[in-house]
């Protein structure tokens, strides 16, 4: 179970940069424990995310399979997580997710 950091800090939008919506959609191939990159997106690099489905199997401690997640971030902080995520070798796609608003 992931629990929240409470020494983790939010800091504000001081330049109001503009937030994106993604679906970023993630393939596990054993490299990396499900919970510790669910861990190390929310505490390391403060995004919030929401799972939209998870596919994963656990083979001798690892785990493999896909995982979709909903994220609200901006540009940079996207960038920094798509080189971590190149940087442990973990294939990753990305939607830049729209939804329409009716008044």
């Amino acid at each position: 179970m992931i629990t929240p950091n409470p020494g983790l800090q939010v800091l504000p939008n001081p330049l109001n940069v503009p937030k994106k919506e993604w679906i970023l959609e993630i393939e596990l191939n054993g490299k990396m424990k499900f919970e510790h990159l669910m861990n190390t997106i929310y505490q390391q690099f403060g995004i919030c995310h929401k799972v939209l489905s998870a596919n994963v199997e656990y083979v001798d401690g690892r785990s493999f399979g896909t995982v979709q997640l909903y994220i609200n971030v901006t540009s940079g902080d996207f960038k920094k997580l798509e080189f971590y995520l190149e940087k442990n070798r973990l294939l990753s796609t990305t939607v830049e997710y729209i939804c329409r608003k009716y008044t």
